[in-house]
């Protein structure tokens, strides 16, 4: 069984000293940022996977960057990206009116869940609502408008040969899961499917139990359980590696017209910085592009520091975590690795803009 070490808060505050922020030479800032990687892997109950790349020079780092990681809400970028292909296509406009159905809503961030069967919302406001705010139901809307074919077709061209599962809207995972508890899930409705997720999540199962009017001891495993298992098969998932291949094409200009491009940095939140999991810990003179996903005991940050210009001085960024707590541990142990990256990647790019 792994050790586990000292609290990654005190790790954060020992990477700040042993990372002096000056320029690291071209050929060696991997090697410091494995160093730092490696320790905060060490120090977390759980495993961390960490793809960083230069686009000036080439140079990358990589640790676990060729496992399959749950991607979360970071899955909203490559359906962003699909949807934005079919725009610039002229097979859908951003003006286009997307009516909310009943079997759109589902649980998770963002408001739309909570609104009126029948309401439309365009194109556009549902990019933003799926960005911006990480809302489920939007999302589970363009799905829908793009088509689960479609959405998969343009995620394995952007991502590569290094892609792994196929994605879903976020309905699907809810069903996947549950059906782990029993089989019986299948026919929960949307109502029911919200409705058993303001359960908190040790008493999960036991909501699924109650919708479905089950006797006591009918469903097969816990909750824990189920999502383990579902998160091995797969889905919606992909090699950190992968989504870092899909982000260098995305600034590069490979993927979207300069127009759909530069709504997605702007929905990705480009030229606005918070104190949140990665952002806290890279430079706050440095604009960022950047998406999180967050699943019970899953944690993704994904981003590229500089984008524009078309990639000319970017640094692409995915960081994943599993198996710990998706919302305290994560946040801290992903503020670390961005001072570590901040520290060694990003420390030519700190002391030239500081002249």
């Amino acid at each position: 069984m792994r050790r586990v070490a000292p609290s990654v808060r005190l790790l954060c505050l020992l990477l700040a000293t042993l990372i002096p922020l000056e320029p690291a030479r071209a050929d060696d800032w991997p090697a410091r940022l494995r160093s730092a990687v490696e320790r905060l892997d060490e120090g977390s109950p759980g495993r961390l996977g960490v793809y960083v790349k230069r686009l000036r020079d080439g140079s990358h780092f990589d640790h676990g960057a060729d496992e399959s990681w749950y991607l979360g809400s970071t899955a909203k970028v490559p359906i962003a990206v699909a949807v934005l292909q079919q725009v610039d296509a002229g097979r859908l406009q951003l003006d286009t009116a997307v009516v909310l159905r009943e079997t759109d809503k589902v649980d998770g961030s963002g408001p739309l869940v909570w609104n009126e069967v029948g309401q439309s919302y365009s194109i556009a406001t549902l990019l933003t609502r799926m960005l911006g705010e990480s809302d489920n139901t939007a999302a589970n809307m363009l799905v829908r408008v793009v088509g689960v074919e479609a959405l998969n077709r343009s995620a394995a061209e952007a991502f590569g040969a290094r892609r792994i599962g196929p994605l879903t809207d976020f309905t699907a995972v809810r069903r996947a899961v549950y059906a782990r508890l029993h089989p019986d899930a299948g026919r929960l409705s949307h109502r029911q499917l919200v409705e058993v997720a303001a359960a908190p999540m040790p008493q999960r199962a036991e909501a699924v139990r109650r919708a479905l009017a089950l006797p006591a001891g009918a469903l097969r495993t816990d909750i824990d359980t189920a999502y383990a298992d579902y998160y091995a098969e797969g889905h919606n998932s992909a090699t950190l590696a992968g989504y870092g291949a899909m982000l260098e094409r995305l600034v590069r200009g490979e993927l979207l017209s300069p127009a759909s491009t530069d709504r997605l940095f702007k929905a990705m939140k480009f030229g606005t910085r918070g104190s949140y999991r990665l952002e806290a810990g890279l430079p706050k003179s440095l604009p960022l592009i950047h998406k999180t996903g967050t699943q019970h005991r899953r944690a993704c940050h994904v981003g590229v520091v500089q984008p524009q210009d078309g990639g000319r001085d970017a640094t692409v960024l995915a960081v994943c975590a599993a198996d710990l707590d998706e919302q305290r541990a994560a946040g801290r142990l992903f503020e670390a690795v961005g001072r570590a990256i901040a520290g060694t990647a990003l420390a030519e790019r700190q002391v030239r803009n500081t002249r």
